[in-house]
């Protein structure tokens, strides 16, 4: 007999008790989900070398430059270094910039790193459907990789990504099952290594697709966009990448959590410190957040679509403000004098996300993301335009002195990322609209 197949007299009550305990038990879970979740510290840590390692799309230098950024303005008093070492064409065996052996001692030990990040398998697949032979390489060359790390590097952690998508999602594909069904079983090897070797992995490819799949149907001809030759990402993609990655990371979500009691003046806080609260008439206080937002920039229709098509702000960049025991109506937010936005009172009270609403806050983490990319071309001048550019065309003591200055810049230019991604004070106001 079902459970529910005769019910008692008093069986409404009976289906309440039920459906309150089936809420309950739902609402423990997830609460036990969260509180795993926050135990786990993030991945990265202070002194770590990170080396990224990869074919066109590491060389893109995008997913990596926003997840750089991400870490310096959310652990502003971390330091952690990162190189970025991919190259256009790359497989397993190696590529335009040498064969594996060459391109693992010149472009990844020498940084010493304590994490390693590998995405291959773009080039690896040959752009055709499966093949076992080509799929044997890949296993055998990859393998050679991750053993050549542990011989050289044997106490960085290396991260396996699973690669990101060949767009069969926005466009039909070019033939049957299409390419990503290929870098999905290329997925499915990775997943395996990672197990049996006990490596850790990011899937770069799923997130991105149920990206493309959700921005399709908003703007088909916008979504086809974010990966316009269907392999290399625009930055849109690689903003979706570099929060899958970060996810797997165990990236915190929060940056601050601000709740104002008007009435007396109080405030409950999480990554910032608040003081000065000031009521009657406009609203005013003092806040020095701890970190800042996703450098985000919606002004970019691709990027915006992307966001709005994908989990990042839920997952990454939470900036939230809830401010309860404001008169009924409507209230103008200034910072620092400029305004920012208007919202009602009830929306203040149940929590706003400024996040990406144009603040000094978003506007600092976008400071920061442009010396992020700069330092990032100043290292990618002495590495590829003089290292291996000039290889046998300059003396090796001018090579030698060009690096060295270049190196001397790229120094200068990551200390000013780190001051620029040190927390600021601002004054915040909230101005009754008439």
């Amino acid at each position: 007999m079902r459970e529910d197949a005769a019910l008692p007299s008093d069986g409404i009550t009976c289906i309440t008790m039920r459906i309150h305990r089936t809420i309950t038990i739902t609402v423990l879970a997830a609460l036990a989900a969260a509180t795993t979740l926050a135990q786990t510290p993030f991945y990265l840590k202070d002194g770590d070398r990170v080396v990224f390692y990869g074919d066109s799309i590491t060389d893109q230098r995008l997913y990596t430059t926003f997840t750089e950024t991400y870490v310096v303005t959310r652990f502003p008093a971390m330091n952690v270094s990162f190189t970025h070492s991919g190259w256009g064409g790359d497989r397993v065996g190696g590529g335009g910039g040498g064969p594996i052996d060459l391109r693992l001692s010149r472009d990844v030990f020498p940084y010493k790193p304590t994490v390693v990040t590998i995405m291959l398998g773009m080039n690896d697949g040959g752009y055709r459907a499966f093949d076992q032979k080509i799929f044997d390489t890949f296993s055998s060359g990859y393998e050679h990789i991750l053993d050549s790390l542990k011989a050289n590097v044997p106490a960085s952690r290396v991260t396996l990504i699973q690669p990101s998508p060949y767009d069969d999602a926005t466009r039909a594909p070019l033939f049957e099952g299409g390419y990503n069904a290929v870098l999905l079983k290329f997925s499915d090897y990775l997943k395996t290594v990672a197990e049996t070797r006990h490596l850790d992995l990011a899937d770069l490819n799923n997130p991105v697709v149920a990206m493309l799949k959700k921005a399709a149907v908003a703007d088909k001809e916008q979504a086809s966009k974010i990966l316009p030759d269907r392999v290399h990402p625009a930055a849109a993609g690689h903003l979706v990448m570099a929060a899958a990655l970060l996810k797997a990371w165990h990236a915190p979500a929060l940056v601050s959590d601000v709740a104002i009691n008007v009435s007396d003046k109080t405030a409950q806080v999480k990554g910032a410190k608040i003081t000065d609260i000031r009521s009657g008439g406009p609203v005013s206080w003092t806040s020095t957040e701890a970190a800042l937002p996703l450098p985000i920039d919606t002004k970019d229709k691709l990027v915006d679509l992307a966001v709005k098509s994908s989990d990042v702000v839920e997952a990454l960049d939470q900036e939230l403000l809830r401010v309860s025991g404001l008169t009924a109506g409507k209230w103008e937010l200034k910072i620092d004098g400029a305004a920012v936005a208007s919202f009602s009172s009830d929306d203040l009270a149940k929590g706003v996300n400024l996040a990406l609403l144009n603040t000094p806050m978003l506007r600092q983490a976008l400071e920061v993301h442009g010396l992020t990319v700069k330092h990032n071309n100043i290292h990618f001048m002495a590495w590829r335009t003089i290292q291996t550019g000039l290889a046998t065309d300059a003396s090796p003591y001018t090579k030698q002195n060009a690096i060295l200055a270049l190196d001397q810049l790229d120094h200068e230019l990551v200390a000013e990322q780190r001051a620029a991604a040190q927390p600021k004070q601002h004054h915040f106001e909230l101005v009754p609209v008439n």
